[in-house]
């Protein structure tokens, strides 16, 4: 018998080697194994599914249902810097014993069966969570929803945050044909959440055909509010005077009533008080979602990486007042809209530092250095385009040229932020 890896990065190592594909879109390899591991949950399960904006609700409901008193369960992705990152009970990632528990078990029901890294991954998880007597569970889909491996767990409430272009190659070129990918999460019976204010008719229609409980934004829970507060309303429930989420950003109202729909759906079995909802939200932390750090100059990271998230990070430093000069590290994924994104904020930036990425299918700083020029951004005396191999080196180049007035943004891919995360916790030590 092929011993086990006795670490967590020891497992990791070989499970990024065991598949030939990175991606493997289809549920039935991973259900036979979820089924032998006899994964069950006795407590409500939320999932939450979207372009853009998973993480930001996954981590509203987690804040809010901890100030609430409950055990909770969080599966989010991907992680910047620890694996333990992608799975917390009750506020705290789950230690390395944990995980290596888990994979020793998927690893003994897989049997014949191959799973990739995020499949086998996301089975440990789900088993971790489903033994550790919690009282709810959020599980963040990957990508997509209806072929993701988190749609083997059946929810009792599925929200779906906000549906854009994005992942062309696997979910399709529409929102149509996204929309119809991201309510394969839906469940018949169950309350299907839809937080996007204009939400693709093959979401609606796929919701209504297999008898889904479909809340929309707009129909059946809407929110209103001036610069001090906020309200929500929804189908029977009411929270007013509600202080505006920690998160920074133009959506994330949008994020928190779909939030408070879910609260609402679940309030027999969940029930949550006014003070719990106001002190979760203004306690939520998200790192890497228009996180802005103390200091000058100022820095902000972002995870936008893609034309939508990236229309909302222009709005969003739009927001933020005079700086003088602009830097932006920027790195991405090669099958990303590079050219939408950089549409959407080339007029917000006078100096680029673009980086390539350690993954092979990433953009190299050079192709990116060539989509700014494509897209008519100059370089003269005022503008500049830098090209890095690692994030890292961008972000040295950009701290040592901005001035105490000037912001740095990183954003892009999770591994440009993940690089700067990185580089700044080895000044720290």
């Amino acid at each position: 018998m092929t011993k086990l890896p006795a670490t967590l990065p020891a497992w990791l190592a070989l499970l990024e080697t065991r598949h030939s594909k990175e991606i493997d879109m289809g549920l039935e390899r991973v259900a036979a194994v979820k089924q032998r591991l006899g994964i069950l949950y006795d407590c409500p399960v939320i999932m939450v599914a979207g372009t853009n904006g998973k993480g930001s609700t996954c981590a509203m409901l987690e804040a809010i249902l901890l100030q609430a008193g409950y055990r909770v369960g969080l599966y989010s992705k991907p992680h910047f810097l620890d694996f333990n990152e992608r799975a917390r009970i009750n506020g705290r990632m789950v230690e390395d014993p944990a995980f290596i528990e888990a994979f020793a078990e998927v690893e003994a029901q897989r049997g014949e069966i191959s799973l990739t890294y995020f499949e086998f991954t996301t089975l440990a998880i789900c088993k971790l969570l489903a033994d550790a007597k919690l009282d709810v569970v959020i599980l963040e889909v990957g990508l997509g929803g209806r072929l993701d491996a988190v749609n083997v767990i059946d929810a009792d409430v599925a929200i779906v945050t906000s549906v854009d272009i994005d992942h062309v190659d696997y979910l399709g070129d529409t929102r149509e044909k996204i929309g119809f990918e991201k309510a394969g999460i839906f469940r018949t019976g169950k309350a299907a959440i839809c937080g996007d204010p204009l939400p693709p008719q093959s979401l609606i229609d796929h919701a209504m055909e297999i008898g889904a409980d479909l809340w929309l934004f707009g129909r059946d829970f809407n929110y209103n509010g001036d610069k001090q507060q906020w309200n929500f309303a929804g189908r029977s429930q009411r929270r007013n005077s509600l202080g505006y989420p920690s998160l920074r950003g133009a959506n994330q109202l949008l994020n928190a009533s779909a939030v408070l729909a879910a609260l609402e759906v679940l309030k027999h079995r969940l029930p949550v008080g006014a003070q719990e909802v106001r002190n979760g939200l203004v306690m939520v932390d998200l790192p890497g979602r228009f996180q802005v750090l103390p200091g000058r100059p100022v820095v902000v990271l972002d995870v936008a990486h893609n034309p939508h998230a990236a229309a909302t990070l222009a709005q969003n430093l739009d927001n933020m007042g005079f700086h003088a000069y602009t830097y932006a590290v920027f790195g991405s994924m090669l099958d990303k809209d590079i050219d939408g994104v950089i549409a959407q904020l080339k007029g917000k930036v006078d100096h680029w530092c673009v980086t390539g990425l350690p993954l092979p299918r990433a953009a190299s700083a050079q192709q990116l250095e060539q989509r700014l020029h494509a897209a008519g951004v100059p370089a003269d005396a005022e503008r500049s385009i830098q090209s890095f191999a690692t994030p890292e080196q961008a972000y040295a180049y950009a701290i040592g040229k901005a001035g105490e007035n000037d912001r740095i943004v990183v954003f892009g891919s999770f591994l440009t932020v993940a690089g700067v995360m990185r580089a700044r916790r080895s000044a720290r030590h």
